[in-house]
């Protein structure tokens, strides 16, 4: 790409992209990526004027933009805002509510997705340390994670309440077994506390308020690596008018053992085509 704005940019003369009208530009930058866009905007004073335009910028944005810049105070300078501002705030994280604990943004190539950490969710034993310990962690988008050390009874609720915009979509625990630390400069994971986890697997559970509902169950095996457990997938219909009402758990509830040595990050939420079960 790089290439051709420069054989663009030292043919200008020849092609007379000068002369051509800002508004024929603009109908073909808009079937270009935005960073294919941003470049092309360096070709010349017209490709610039056009790379700029809402007509060009408002195709990227999710058909429900506007709900979403009202409803989550992102129009403080609504009047002022082009359509590239808005791609542009909306691209990067954004509260849902007042907590900086539940977040959603937008990724050019996947469309909303939204994160909610760990402390958004009902978690049994939360507060006693005798089970539970909150961990600083720089492998975390919230900075911290949860800790489990030892308990017979794990339960976790979370629900959710988003205007999503239609599509599909599929949601995600982030754990990991075992505790991580740095040691000079490297990544060391502690699994002496790893145990339970392989006698019966964990259950997690979606369900929507339009009676959509998704069911998986896994040996939690991996310690040291954090995995997205897919929970399963919703579908947001492209006449709904109300916000997507999502409830989601993660339990194991036999009591016959203890378990132990859990890491709890979030929870992810992102548009089905690109799952990816691992980061």
């Amino acid at each position: 790409m790089g290439a051709s704005i420069s054989s663009l940019a030292d043919h200008e003369k020849l092609t007379g992209l000068g002369d051509l009208p800002e508004s024929c530009i603009a109908l073909v930058l808009a079937h270009l990526e935005p960073t294919e866009i941003c470049k092309f905007g360096l070709v010349n004073r017209t490709f610039r004027r056009a790379s700029l335009t809402d007509v060009v910028w408002e195709q990227k944005l999710p058909q429900n933009y506007q709900i979403l810049v009202k409803n989550y105070h992102l129009d403080e300078e609504s009047c002022s805002l082009t359509k590239k501002q808005i791609f542009a705030r909306l691209c990067r994280p954004n509260n849902i509510g007042s907590s900086n604990s539940k977040v959603f943004w937008m990724e050019k190539n996947r469309g909303i997705c939204v994160c909610i950490s760990w402390k958004e969710l009902k978690i049994t034993g939360i507060e006693d340390r005798r089970y539970w310990s909150h961990i600083s962690s720089d492998e975390s988008r919230f900075s911290t994670i949860a800790y489990l050390k030892q308990i017979w009874w794990v339960e976790v609720e979370g629900n959710l309440e988003f205007e999503f915009p239609a599509g599909n979509y599929s949601l995600f625990f982030r754990l990991q077994l075992g505790k991580t630390s740095r040691r000079l400069g490297r990544r060391i994971c502690t699994a002496d506390q790893v145990h339970g986890w392989n006698i019966k697997p964990v259950q997690f559970q979606l369900s929507t308020s339009n009676g959509q509902q998704a069911i998986a169950q896994y040996h939690l095996n991996e310690p040291g690596k954090w995995m997205n457990y897919h929970v399963g997938d919703f579908v947001v219909d492209k006449y709904s008018s109300m916000p997507t009402k999502l409830k989601f758990s993660m339990t194991q509830i036999d009591c016959t053992h203890t378990k132990g040595g859990l890491c709890l990050d979030s929870v992810l939420i992102i548009p089905a085509h690109r799952p990816g079960q691992q980061n």
